[in-house]
């Protein structure tokens, strides 16, 4: 279908409207992945070693705490197959507001590391 415009007069501010063009498809979303909690470790872990699923709960949650318990106190995990999780300190330094580009102070902090073990970085 055409579109019918008048013609432009001399000395117009406005130009003739132009013809849309058709909308672009919405790209499709990647998929995904699938998230694995504790509980579905603790099945896992109950159907692999034949334990009641109440024990293999308290087993994963036990090593979740023990594990977080070693990391508050600034020990380094090294887990054979795994890797190693450890805690860095990150110092204070100078940040912009993405919305106002104001200089901002962002104070100290610590964060999680985590090293992939040679053994995972293969298998993946």
């Amino acid at each position: 279908m055409a579109l019918k415009t008048a013609p432009a007069k001399a000395g117009s501010k406005n130009p003739p409207p132009v013809k849309a063009a058709a909308p672009k498809a919405a790209p499709t979303p990647a998929k995904a992945a699938p998230v694995v909690t504790a509980k579905h470790l603790a099945a896992g872990l109950a159907d692999q070693q034949n334990l009641a699923q109440k024990q293999a709960d308290l087993l994963v949650t036990s090593l979740v705490g023990l594990m977080v318990g070693h990391l508050k106190r600034g020990d380094r995990l090294r887990i054979g197959g795994l890797g190693i999780l450890e805690v860095k300190s990150r110092p204070a330094r100078m940040g912009r507001n993405p919305a106002t580009g104001e200089a901002i102070q962002i104070k100290a902090g610590r964060k999680i590391a985590f090293r992939a073990a040679k053994e995972l970085r293969d298998a993946i």
